[in-house]
């Protein structure tokens, strides 16, 4: 079992994985038909851990309402961001005054980090880990702190980028 400790205020988050393998998207078995399976990639924090949560994900309730469609880690300025996991760059640009970038991974979901110094193209190959750019102090939505925004979406819902770490189940745990 792997497990990896994530701090959110006063909170410790135990993040932890089994050694089954990676979960699936289908399945024919018992079918007769080819195994055609596309495996669900394993996603890595894109912050070299320890990873400490400055704001958790809020899911809205409703497409149009409040909500926090992320999460905010904790970073200084220049810190490396890197690929959650493998994928394409399918975007890098400036959006509301913080740069973004944009993967579209082979899982079929999609991550966008911000504020970020990109160092990677639009159209580029990134394997789980690769460098895509470093913290800017740009500014974002963490007040004074500086921080990495992480949003994930499959199609146009957004998911807890957290529930997709080490592919495991959050517990949580007090801190001492």
């Amino acid at each position: 079992m792997v497990s990896t400790l994530v701090t959110l205020g006063t909170v410790t988050t135990l993040v932890s994985a089994s050694a089954l393998p990676a979960p699936v998207s289908a399945s024919t078995a018992g079918t007769g038909a080819p195994d055609v399976r596309r495996p669900v990639a394993r996603y890595v924090w894109p912050l070299e851990p320890p990873v400490a949560v400055a704001a958790p994900f809020e899911a809205p309730p409703a497409p149009w309402a409040a909500g926090h469609r992320g999460v905010d880690l904790r970073a200084a300025p220049g810190t490396v961001v890197r690929a959650p996991a493998p994928g394409v760059v399918t975007f890098v640009g400036v959006v509301a005054g913080r740069g973004v970038v944009t993967l579209t991974h082979d899982d079929g979901l999609r991550s966008s980090v911000e504020p970020v110094a990109p160092v990677v193209a639009t159209g580029g190959r990134v394997a789980a880990g690769d460098p895509v750019g470093t913290v800017s102090p740009d500014g974002g939505h963490c007040a004074a702190d500086a921080c990495l925004h992480w949003g994930v979406r499959r199609g146009d819902v957004y998911l807890d980028p957290v529930a997709l770490v080490d592919g495991g189940p959050i517990v949580l745990l007090p801190t001492r």
